[in-house]
This record gives C-alpha cells, structure tokens and sequence, in this order.
C-alpha cells in the first residue's frame, strides 16, 4: 500500500515526543495487563497471555505502554493479492471500558483461530491514561480529546473554534494545543503510516450504532446488532482525517453501554458481519489517496515523502 506523509495547514507533519510525555514506557506488559484486568471485570489473565500482546516502545503521557498485537495471515488470497490489513483499536476514551473488554476478547478469538486470512494488528487500549484513572476520563493525562486530535488539513483554522462555538469549550472535547500534540495520537498516526491499513476499526460505546467514514468505499449497512446511523466528522477526528482525506475507510461499531459488555452472540454477530464486509468491499493495498479538492489540503501537500521516525521510534516502531 502506498505511504503519504502527514501534512496539516502548516506544513509536514514530524512526528516526535510531546513535552512531558515519558520518552520510554515506566511498566512492563505484565505490570500494564494486570493493571488493566484489575480495571475492566470482563478482562482475563489469558485474554493477555493468549493476546501475545507487545509493548511498542512508546509511552503515554504517565508513562505506560502502548500496547499492540499482530495477527498476521495465515492464509493467502487464491488471486495472487496481499491479504487485507486490518487496524483495531479500542479505548481512544478512557471511559469507554467496553470498547476495550471486546476488543481484548476479539484479540484472544483471533490468536486460536488457524485460518486467517486478514493481517490484524490490534490496539486494545489506546488511552491507558484514561482508562487507569478512577473514574476513568475520556480525554488522556493532558486532558485532551484523542480523537479530535488528528491531523485534518482544517485543524488549525477550525479545530479550536469549533470546540469553543460547537461544545461550549467542553473540557470532555478539547483538541488539544496542537494537531498531534499528544503521544497516543502520535503513535496511532505513525501506526496508520507504518503499517499501512486497508481499513481501520475504531471501537466506541455508548452510542448504540454503527458510524462509518470514508469516500471510496460503500458503508455497511449493520454490523450484527448495530445499525448504520452516520454521525459526520470533525475538524481533527480520525474519520475527517483517516476517512475524508486519505481515503482510508473508518469503520466505528458505537457499543450501546460504556460499562456493560454486549452479550456473546451481539459481538459474534458484530465481528463475522465487519469481516464479511471487509471481503466483499475492501480490496488490498489500496494506495492512501489524499483528497486534493481540499483547499487546505491543497495548500498543505506535499504526500508522497514519509516523514521520517523520531529518533526515540527508531528500532521500536512495528512495520
């Protein structure tokens, strides 16, 4: 799949260390787990033993791991064609727990299943901060909103007027100083370069439907229990960002409780219904296509140079 550098209204995006972030995480995956099964009931010791989860090498704002797992194919596509890559990720707020226990449990089906056909990689907890935090928090250890913290080409002219004139300067939504200002938004933007998705899901609660962003591909209609129900994007979310502008499609199953899990067979339902819609309207490595009719992102180019690692992800970053 094709590679793009990040650009925002400014100019290119360099990824680095936010000020005060830990430069290397401060617990081991053990410590993290035990932390995490001691917070979220439906988390299990096996969900990480069998989850083979890693520690990527960076840290969020308190220092704890950012956590990852890959599930690799294990088979291959009949055509000849690379197997679909897959990003998961649950827990961008921290008050979220279920978005977190499903993913856990999803990561521990797809490590026993043998016949794979998708390269999975998995983020079960993309904001540790939050979610370690009693009560959990949405916004990470700087109070940002991670989710409006992605680099769409209209950050800096909108992302803050529309949080003061939209939300009342709801502290729940701040986006932050800066686009990527934050090293959970950091990480995931470096995940989304580096390993290069054909879609991203991105788990949420407590809304109760299925959200989708993306202009080059058909939107399920359900996803099990969740219905389609369209939400829109915003000026530093990850569907403006990853589904609007690059083009990549952002699938967002929206649980309908953030502290009860959805029963077994709502999320059996919930994952066979994504991956049948993953095989039937997503093809393989197809090249992340900036949408150049923007006039921000016109102005913001050039794509096609990968910003380079920072120096403290070099050796540490999944590829």
């Amino acid at each position: 799949m094709g590679i793009v550098a990040l650009a925002t209204a400014t100019g290119a995006l360099s990824v680095g260390r936010t000020e005060g972030a830990a430069a290397l995480p401060l617990a081991s995956v053990a410590r993290s787990c035990a932390h995490i099964e001691a917070r979220l009931a439906s988390v299990h010791p096996e969900h990480c033993a069998l989850s083979a989860l890693r520690a990527s090498g960076v840290a969020s704002v308190e220092g704890w791991p950012l956590l990852y797992a890959d599930f690799p194919a294990v088979t291959k596509p009949s055509d000849g064609r690379p197997p679909v890559r897959v990003l998961l990720f649950g827990g961008i707020h921290g008050d979220e727990l279920s978005s977190v226990s499903v993913v856990f449990q999803f990561m521990a089906e797809l490590q026993q299943r043998q016949n794979r056909s998708m390269h999975w990689r998995v983020i079960p907890a993309l904001n540790p901060d939050g979610l370690l935090r009693r009560p959990a928090t949405r916004v990470n250890a700087n109070g940002v909103d991670l989710n409006r913290n992605f680099p769409s080409p209209d950050w800096q002219r909108a992302a803050l007027p529309h949080w003061r004139q939209q939300t009342g300067s709801d502290p729940r939504r701040y986006p932050g100083p800066d686009a990527l200002s934050e090293p959970e938004s950091q990480w995931l933007a470096e995940q989304i370069i580096r390993f290069a998705p054909d879609v991203v899901v991105a788990m949420h609660a407590p809304l109760g439907l299925l959200d989708f962003d993306g202009r080059r591909h058909e939107a399920p209609e359900r996803l099990g229990f969740l219905k389609l129900d369209q939400l829109g994007t915003y000026p530093g979310s990850l569907g403006r960002w990853a589904g609007e502008y690059l083009g990549i499609p952002v699938v967002t199953p929206e649980l309908p409780h953030a502290g009860i899990m959805p029963t077994a067979r709502q999320a059996a339902e919930m994952w066979r219904d994504l991956e049948q819609w993953i095989v039937q309207h997503v093809a393989p490595g197809l090249p992340v296509a900036p949408d150049i009719a923007d006039r921000d992102a016109r102005q913001a180019g050039p794509w096609l140079t990968p910003p380079p690692l920072p120096v403290q992800l070099r050796g540490v970053l999944p590829h």
